[in-house]
């Protein structure tokens, strides 16, 4: 492209720039001509005058012209001798004088008829040495006489050829120079075009962090930042992409984890019960773990078919009572909390209202309340309250339980992770919990953060867009 560029451009200026010479060398060649022809008339002029006022002293003592025409004219011929012009007198049609110039030069030229009319006829020989010949015929009572001014065209000729070479040596410069500057300028035109190239064989060769200096503010400019714009989103699609593919595959893992070790305990336990001779006590305690283990992947069955069936369109737009919310999970998590002696403490200021399903909002203030429950010591309290700010209403969930560190807080949000994976795995929990509030929150457009120090408790905190 850029060769193209730089030889159409080249060729486009040659022709131009050449044009522009022939142009200008052909008003220097006129104005040289035209100052030639000037003099040939000037010097032709005085010539006949002269002329006729001798052929009239001539008639006057009675001499003839036609005899004294030689010894008129050689006085005329050596004046113009050294200018390289030349003379010829006709009368009646025929040559009676030529001068040695016009013999040497001009053979076989023919008295122009003007019909003895005084106007003077200006034309070019184009020869090897191109003279310019002015005639006209002398006045009454000598029309039959008439006057060739032969003037010597090689020195305007000359000079202009000097002058034409001179402008094309001059281009030969001018187009040096130019296809330097053009091609130093189409490097500096195509930086960017190339460092677009690089940056895009780079990132197609996987360095997504590659990116283009951006300098001006003009078209290509606009370019390298729109190039560079593209690149960042192409860069966090693929970290996106990646980050998604790596919790997918963290998620099976997890997920056959889990599957594993219940799954191994049930087959270890009901091939016990089949093989060995256990008492009834033995034989209904091996029934009891098995049934447990059951009822733990009943359990995770039910989070998973409660995260595949969560739909963002469903009553998204309804009104809730965050106090109706509040109440429906007392009822619910009241019981839970006494079997550890947990307190519940619900506070609400004033019946606030935010937008979105109320069963799936009841669902993660519960799985929070839960969470705190079992993260708490016996007779110790859970803490729920709802405030407003300025452009959102607050809910917090708070308990001064066992706490978790920055790396657990990090991954708290992921499937089947779990803090104390002993004491989960004994609640029954699968680490599926968080994961599904989660998921409610970003359908309702809504923000769920924590803030935990091991030893001192966690807090909860979810915003809503106020209504």
């Amino acid at each position: 492209m850029k060769k193209k560029i730089f030889f159409a451009t080249l060729v486009l200026f040659t022709v131009l720039l050449n044009s522009m010479i022939l142009i200008v060398s052909n008003v220097i060649l006129k104005d040289k001509l035209f100052a030639a022809r000037e003099k040939c008339l000037a010097e032709h002029y005085v010539i006949a005058s002269s002329l006729v006022g001798d052929m009239q002293a001539l008639e006057q003592r009675g001499n003839s012209v036609e005899d004294k025409i030689d010894n008129l004219m050689r006085l005329y011929s050596r004046y113009l001798q050294g200018k390289g012009s030349g003379l010829a007198v006709a009368f009646s049609g025929d040559w009676i004088y030529e001068s040695p110039a016009i013999s040497a030069q001009e053979n076989g030229i023919f008295p122009p008829d003007t019909g003895h009319s005084q106007e003077r006829l200006v034309y070019l020989k184009n020869k090897s040495n191109p003279v310019l010949c002015v005639y006209g015929s002398f006045p009454a009572p000598f029309q039959e006489y008439g006057l060739l001014y032969l003037g010597d065209l090689s020195g305007p000729v000359r000079s202009w050829r000097q002058t034409k070479n001179i402008l094309f040596l001059a281009g030969d410069g001018v187009m040096f120079v130019m296809a330097f500057f053009l091609s130093w300028f189409l490097h500096i035109i195509f930086r960017p075009l190339r460092q677009i190239s690089g940056t895009s064989a780079e990132i197609a060769n996987g360095n997504y962090g590659s990116r283009i200096p951006v300098r001006g503010k003009d078209e290509i400019a606009g370019v390298a930042s729109h190039f560079n714009r593209m690149a960042e989103q192409v860069e966090t699609q693929i970290r996106q992409l990646a980050e998604a593919a790596e919790q997918k595959q963290q998620f099976i893992d997890n997920f056959s984890h889990e599957l594993r070790i219940p799954l191994t305990a049930i087959y270890g336990y009901a091939e016990y019960i089949q093989k060995a001779s256990v008492s009834e006590e033995e034989q209904y305690e091996s029934t009891q773990f098995i049934m447990s283990e059951c009822s733990r992947l009943q359990h995770m069955a039910y989070q998973l078919l409660d995260m595949a069936l969560l739909r963002e369109e469903e009553g998204k737009d309804n009104e809730c009572s965050l106090k109706a919310l509040f109440s429906q999970s007392e009822k619910t998590m009241q019981m839970r909390a006494a079997k550890k002696d947990i307190k519940l403490s619900y506070v609400l200021t004033q019946d606030y209202v935010v937008r979105g399903n109320a069963q799936q909002l009841l669902m993660v203030i519960d799985n929070l309340i839960d969470n705190a429950i079992k993260a708490s010591q016996t007779e110790g309290e859970v803490r729920i309250s709802a405030y407003a700010e300025e452009t959102q209403i607050v809910v917090k969930v708070e308990d001064h339980g066992i706490g978790m560190e920055a790396e657990q807080l990090f991954h708290i949000r992921e499937a089947f992770y779990r803090v104390d994976k002993a004491r989960s795995r004994a609640a029954g929990g699968a680490g599926l919990g968080l994961a599904i509030c989660e998921k409610i929150m970003q359908m309702h457009h809504a923000g769920m953060t924590f803030l935990s120090e091991p030893g001192k408790g966690t807090v909860v905190r979810l915003s809503f867009p106020k209504c």
